[in-house]
């Protein structure tokens, strides 16, 4: 079952931030963490997740995304430190798994 997501990852807290949008969050990030996605990811080395939400469809999904991009990088920290203060990296890439937390839910 595909489960539309925004996520976004960072490098370092308060590092560089990138969003983006999958129906496949633990594949996802494991494309990342082993840089094959060739881009601005790999080359900023941004690999943390450190927010995260779930949509009911692919267009609220898109939408969201579309959204969080236009956000000022200001307003996109106030976002990851009200779900995460300490900056947790939620996927372990030891196992693969997506930690929860009180962002995991589906965003209506």
């Amino acid at each position: 079952m595909k489960r539309p997501c925004v996520y976004i990852l960072a490098n370092r807290r308060n590092g560089t931030l990138y969003v983006g949008i999958t129906t496949d969050l633990p594949k996802r990030m494991a494309q990342h963490e082993q840089s094959l996605i060739s881009g601005f990811t790999a080359s900023y080395g941004v690999r943390q997740l450190v927010y995260y939400e779930h949509h009911e469809s692919i267009p609220e999904a898109i939408r969201r995304e579309k959204l969080l991009k236009r956000w000022n990088r200001k307003w996109k920290l106030r976002l990851i430190e009200s779900m995460n203060p300490s900056w947790t990296n939620f996927f372990d890439p030891t196992t693969g798994e997506i930690s929860f937390g009180p962002f995991d839910h589906v965003r209506k």
